[in-house]
């Protein structure tokens, strides 16, 4: 795909929210599966499922990525596509990009070892490299908006309501169980 087809196709949709305001709320969905131990799969649309493992360390045959490590490429990844698709429409040329990522965990927090320590990551870094023949300025004004318009790093990075309920052999689970 090009940088024109992609611009043409972002500018439709953009012309078509501005048309409809109502289109402009959307919602994904994914459904998963534990297959065996620690590995399951992953439904995205009409994609073939999506593996995801743990490395042997944790239970896991390293057959695929971990959530963690999913968590990970997803930022990368909308980072990259954030970066092509404001390119094209900004009219600047990339060469390349590439995002490189570090995700730090303590698992004293993942095995409930350290109550002071989160089972979560305590922090990520990622750097972009950009390969581009467009000026500083235009490129400065290209990262300043993606980094702020990403909707990965936007939901790593604020406060969101996470909601979750539990059936147990096909009841629900009172309320209070699950963290709201």
């Amino acid at each position: 795909m090009s940088q024109e087809t992609v611009k043409a196709a972002l500018m439709q949709t953009i012309a078509g929210i501005q048309g409809n305001a109502g289109t402009a709320k959307v919602v994904f969905r994914a459904e998963t599966r534990l297959e065996e131990d620690v590995r399951c799969s992953a439904k995205v649309r009409d994609f073939a499922p999506i593996i995801v493992d743990e490395p042997p360390d944790l239970g896991g045959t390293d057959t695929a990525a971990n959530p963690v490590e999913l968590l990970l490429v997803a930022l990368g990844t909308c980072q990259e596509i954030m970066y092509g698709a404001y390119a094209s429409v900004m009219g600047i040329q990339l060469d390349s990009v590439k995002v490189n990522l570090r995700g730090y965990l303590d698992l004293r927090g993942l095995f409930g070892m350290d109550a002071a320590s989160p089972p979560g990551y305590q922090k990520i870094v990622f750097e972009t490299l950009l390969d581009s023949p467009a000026d500083r300025d235009a490129l400065k004004k290209l990262v300043d908006t993606v980094e702020s318009h990403c909707p990965v790093l936007d939901t790593l990075v604020r406060a969101i309501e996470v909601k979750g309920e539990v059936t147990i052999n096909g009841q629900l689970m009172e309320a209070g169980a699950v963290p709201a």
